[in-house]
């Protein structure tokens, strides 16, 4: 059988998870339909999910429509779970985005449209709740043509739209608009199809057109839309069919070279890690060796594939699958695997010193026209990083020790919760998209750990960006340099999204790799922390100097490190001379801001405009109307959570906010400054404002 592997993405309360019950409920899986509001759904299987009906987790369920098996990934919708989506993203062969008719295509609509797009995932679009009062059709088609996509074509017409009955009927072949419709789509992307249809309309027939249209679905070119109900299975039948027929499944390469990637990592009963893993090609059994992260290597213990709503012990799992692993002690979520002795399993991490393969531009297009396939996509950085931070603490004094083993535990398996450990002040802190997830981490850490914990109010998480070149260097054996090691650098301001760049200026056989190295990881782990305390996330790092102090040792003495250059002399020489050269560049701190849509009701307009002022919003002009106006602009990341707050007693509860990450902007008055937690008993701060006086 084929198969394909299907992401269900939505903004929050879309009918995302109502959906992806409604389609196993086809598919004979389960029996009736679960609820969210009664928390019986068969994916989200958390407490807090099914108390507060939102999901939290990806889940993965597997049926078959007819030759096809769909291993469905449900996935978060709040905002504040976009790491989940992230994860998933890179796994997928196709999605279905679903839209709410009644409150139509919301902030996260647009973002994860976007996502979708830049990546060319085939995507679907399911316009669900056309039962609901207020369920819209033309209109909402209209909307999503020009917030969402262009290259949209409704499938089939609506009725009762609004009422329990509200129905979907598809076009067929003697629908003479729909098959307009679809020359006038296809044609953006094939001037022949156009000409044929020019010199000859009977040229094309209708199944030829929809052959081409499932050719052009397959390479994210166009997005049919399928409307329909979730709770009552009104057009899901229709959209199944789509799934089948529009969306691209393979069977994969089972005899190529073993690769996969790991996209969700949990534990189990025993606290077991267990890694869920896409395979894109070739096959792994139990008791093969894996290679990843570069010289990792585990042998799998045991393995389990989805199957018809439940996972199955199996002895294998190949390509198109997904599957749980054990024994991979050491794995992390985004780790590519293979087998052992393939070094093209750990993929690239710029260890020849000249460059930084592993990064790239997730929006380069690199899944390519036509490729089905999720691989190309597997990397990270989809979305915006957190741009909130909080210090985490326990209720208890006793249980300090026991939250750190708590919270990295929950790193892995959400690894964007980026612990950052102060060690002068003995806090921690957890990087949080917005406020709900202090509630989730919360929540765990009471019911799987048994750790009351309290957190501070939530700061913004800002960034650096260098002004200019800057350079800087310490020789070997040249005071004020305590070091046995000569360490020359260059930074140059990089464009957004081109992450940490390092290259080398010197020869690679100037001194022993291994220096090289340790210069290369340090400089990563500095820029964590540049001047005022945040990370410059892209610059370009040149290494102009270098030199050492070769192997020495008294006359019939064994090595003395007192004489001779260790890794350790250039992890502690190479901050110092890149704080000088960013010194010399300077550094502009940025904030994250939101870009924000308010409807409120007119006659609140002014007073939202000064609330918006306090706040440090940037509004467009209004577009005013008799009822309800609409403003627009930005506003910054720390300003939303306080926004939310005033809004409903600012337009007497009927305002409705929509806000999503935009962009960083310059700070503006007083600049913040991050405590530094990089304290270094060997005097490194001191010896930081020594070089500094010397700018």
């Amino acid at each position: 059988m084929r198969t394909l592997n299907l992401g269900i993405l939505a903004h929050v309360d879309a009918g995302k998870t109502s959906l992806t019950e409604r389609l196993l409920y086809a598919a004979g899986v389960i029996d009736e339909v679960g609820s969210v509001d009664d928390g019986s759904t068969q994916t989200d299987s958390l407490a807090l999910e099914r108390q507060r009906g939102i999901t939290i987790k990806s889940a993965v369920v597997s049926f078959a429509i007819d030759d096809v098996t769909v291993n469905l990934i449900d996935t978060p919708g709040h905002p504040d779970f976009i790491a989940e989506v992230e994860r998933a993203l890179g796994v997928l062969d196709g999605a279905v985005l679903v839209v709410s008719a009644v409150e139509g295509v919301q902030a996260q609509t647009r973002v994860l449209m976007r996502t979708l797009q830049r990546l060319k995932i085939p995507t679907l679009i399911f316009v669900n709740k056309l039962d609901r009062a207020g369920a819209r059709n033309e209109e909402l088609v209209k909307t999503i043509t020009d917030k969402l996509a262009s290259e949209v074509i409704p499938m089939g017409s609506t009725s009762g739209l609004g009422t329990p009955t509200a129905g979907f009927a598809p076009y067929g072949r003697d629908d003479s608009g729909f098959t307009l419709a679809m020359v006038d789509l296809l044609a953006e992307h094939d001037e022949q199809l156009l000409a044929t249809f020019v010199e000859n309309e009977k040229a094309l027939s209708y199944d030829a057109l929809r052959a081409r249209l499932a050719e052009q679905t397959k390479r994210a070119l166009v997005h049919p839309v399928y409307f329909g109900s979730a709770i009552t299975g009104a057009g899901t039948d229709d959209l199944i069919k789509g799934i089948r027929d529009l969306l691209p499944a393979g069977e994969g390469d089972g005899d190529g070279p073993v690769a996969g990637s790991v996209f969700k990592v949990e534990r189990g009963p025993a606290g077991e890690k267990i890694a869920f893993v896409r395979m894109f090609s070739g096959a792994i059994r139990t008791r093969d060796r894996l290679r990843f992260r570069g010289d990792q290597e585990a042998k799998v213990t045991a393995i389990s594939v989805f199957d018809n709503g439940s996972t199955l012990s199996r002895t294998e799992v190949s390509a198109g699958q997904i599957g749980k692993l054990w024994g991979l002690g050491g794995i992390q979520i985004g780790d590519r695997v293979g087998a052992a002795g393939n070094n093209s399993a750990g993929g690239g991490n710029g260890s020849d010193g000249t460059g930084d393969p592993g990064t790239g531009d997730p929006g380069d297009g690199r899944r390519g026209e036509g490729s089905g396939s999720g691989a190309a996509a597997a990397e990270s950085g989809y979305f915006a990083p957190p741009t909130l931070e909080t210090v985490i603490a326990p209720v208890r004094t006793s249980d300090k020790g026991n939250l750190q083993v708590a919270l990295s535990q929950l790193a892995e398996q959400d690894p964007l919760i980026n612990l950052r450990q102060d060690d002068l002040r003995h806090e921690t802190f957890v990087s949080l998209y917005g406020e709900v997830q202090k509630e989730v981490i919360q929540t765990t850490l009471a019911g799987e750990f048994g750790i009351e914990v309290t957190f501070r109010e939530s700061t913004t998480i800002c960034i650096e960006r260098l002004n200019w070149p800057g350079a800087a260097v310490e020789f070997n054996k040249v005071d004020p340099n305590p070091f046995l090691a000569t360490v020359g650098l260059r930074v140059e301001p990089a464009p957004v999204n081109t992450g940490v760049i390092f290259r080398l200026e010197v020869e690679l056989g100037s001194m022993p790799y291994a220096f090289i190295k340790a210069v290369e990881e340090t400089i990563r782990e500095t820029l964590q922390q540049s001047i005022h305390g945040w990370q410059i996330p892209d610059c370009t790092v040149v290494m102009t100097h270098s030199g050492y102090s070769a192997r020495q040792s008294h006359s019939h003495g064994v090595f003395d490190k007192s004489m001779s250059s260790t890794a350790g002399d250039f992890r502690n020489l190479t901050p110092l001379v890149l704080m000088k050269a960013i010194q010399q560049a300077g550094t502009t701190v940025l904030e994250p801001m939101h870009r924000f849509q308010l409807e409120i009701p007119t006659d609140t307009t002014r007073s939202v405009l000064a609330a918006l002022a306090r706040l440090r919003a940037i509004p467009q002009v209004p577009a005013l109307a008799a009822a309800t106006s609409t403003l627009e602009g930005e506003l910054p990341a720390a300003a939303v959570y306080k926004l939310e707050q005033q809004l409903p007693a600012l337009t007497r509860g009927e305002g409705v906010l929509e806000s999503a990450f935009d962009r960083y902007h310059p700070v503006t008055g007083r600049i913040p400054t991050r405590p530094r937690t990089d304290h270094d008993p060997l005097n490194r701060r001191e010896y930081l404002l020594h070089v500094l006086r010397r700018v």
